[in-house]
Order: C-alpha cells, then structure tokens, then sequence
C-alpha cells in the first residue's frame, strides 16, 4: 500500500515539473488519503496484536 503512496507521489512530481496543476493537486490528494488508511490499518493491527498480548506454551 505505500508503494502506491510512493507512486502517486512521484506521478505528482512530474506532472508539477511539467505543469499538469491538476493532476498534481489529484495525484497528491490520492496519495493522503492512502497514506492515512495505511496508518490506520497499522494501528489497529498493532492494538489487536497488544490486545492480544503472548500466549504460553
């Protein structure tokens, strides 16, 4: 999931230098919100994982 962070981003880079306004402020926008859901699936997976705590054998 953040490799695709990392390719709108990029998408955005070039589409800034080549003076595409729109497409970098879409490919931007698109990279946030995958970014933000990414972190919120690590946090919750990290609170299952705490929550969950060690087993014994």
């Amino acid at each position: 999931m953040l490799s695709w962070v990392a390719t709108f981003l990029i998408i955005a880079l070039i589409a800034g230098i080549l003076g595409f306004g729109g497409l970098a402020g879409t490919s931007i926008e698109i990279a946030k919100i995958i970014f933000f859901i990414a972190v919120v699936l690590f946090l919750v997976s990290a609170i299952v994982g705490v929550a969950r705590g060690r087993t014994r054998v």
